[in-house]
């Protein structure tokens, strides 16, 4: 009996050494920043990036938030083809004035656990987040 409780014992104690050294991400990247930077340092963000603009404690956690990324573009006016000649014109050219504002939640190791987009615009030529283009640019 005693050899049973013992082996018993220490199987146990492997299962719970084995499920203490799995560490997860919260699963599937809920976008591409988060794809990017979900396991990375946050000083390694911040020090691309720059500091946080405030922070918050939420548990074991901290909640981020980051601003950055001031741009601005034009976006020209857009008119109807005719058969080659410009027609009336569809839209007004305009400028854009672009930023981005992430909340990054990041555990007590300093692990970015987390993305999530605050503000944000449409990316270049209707493409992924202006957000995405700047946070995961090489």
């Amino acid at each position: 009996m005693t050899l049973l409780k013992s082996t018993t014992t220490g199987l146990i104690a492997v299962f719970c050494l084995a499920a203490a050294g799995c560490t997860t991400t919260g699963g599937v990247p809920k976008n591409e920043i988060e794809a990017r930077w979900s396991g990375q340092q946050a000083g390694a963000f911040f020090a691309k990036f720059g500091p946080p603009v405030s922070d918050a404690a939420s548990g074991s956690s901290t909640l981020y938030t980051w601003r950055g990324g001031f741009n601005t573009r034009v976006v020209p006016a857009t008119y109807e083809d005719l058969d080659g000649k410009r027609g009336k014109m569809l839209t007004r050219a305009r400028t854009e004035y672009l930023r981005c504002e992430v909340q990054l939640t990041v555990s007590s190791e300093y692990i970015i656990r987390g993305v999530r987009t605050v503000v944000d615009r449409p990316g270049t030529n209707g493409g992924k987040s202006y957000c995405a283009e700047f946070l995961t640019a090489s």
